[in-house]
């Protein structure tokens, strides 16, 4: 799942549970439905993404699609890392958005069979997570 700054889903791709995470981030890229605006100097687009995608091919990947990439890597002592002042982790909006997902059973238990079923529920899940999330119709 890819979201935005906000916690909106905007690209997804599906596989099965034993699928490492890092062979997912290019189908994930590639499923973004619009076109995302063209970074630029004074706006970056960046890319926040755990251990689990702390490999040069990944590096590679967030390099060519143009984004600003921050990937904790793997036997880096968290306490001795420099510190930015005023800077806070963007990693709750992505859980925020998995427990979200979450809340529709039908997601976090798959009962489907079919691959487009479950997308098909996963695109549902997302709709509504954007609508309330837009504030539409006085939220």
């Amino acid at each position: 799942m890819l979201v935005d700054g906000y916690g909106i889903p905007i690209g997804l791709a599906v596989s099965g549970a034993n699928t490492h995470d890092m062979k997912l981030a290019e189908p994930t890229l590639e499923s973004m439905p619009i076109e995302r605006p063209e970074p630029t100097r004074r706006k970056p687009q960046n890319m926040c993404l755990d251990k689990g995608y702390d490999f040069p091919e990944i590096d590679e990947l967030v390099d060519e699609w143009g984004y600003t990439g921050h990937i904790s890597r793997r036997g880096v002592d968290q306490s001795k890392r420099e510190r930015i002042p005023g800077y806070r982790a963007r990693r709750w909006v992505v859980e925020r958005t998995h427990s979200w997902l979450n809340r529709f059973r039908r997601l976090l238990i798959r009962w489907e069979e079919k691959k487009k079923n479950y997308v098909a529920m996963i695109h549902f899940a997302c709709a509504w997570i954007t609508w309330r999330s837009a504030g539409a119709f006085g939220r």
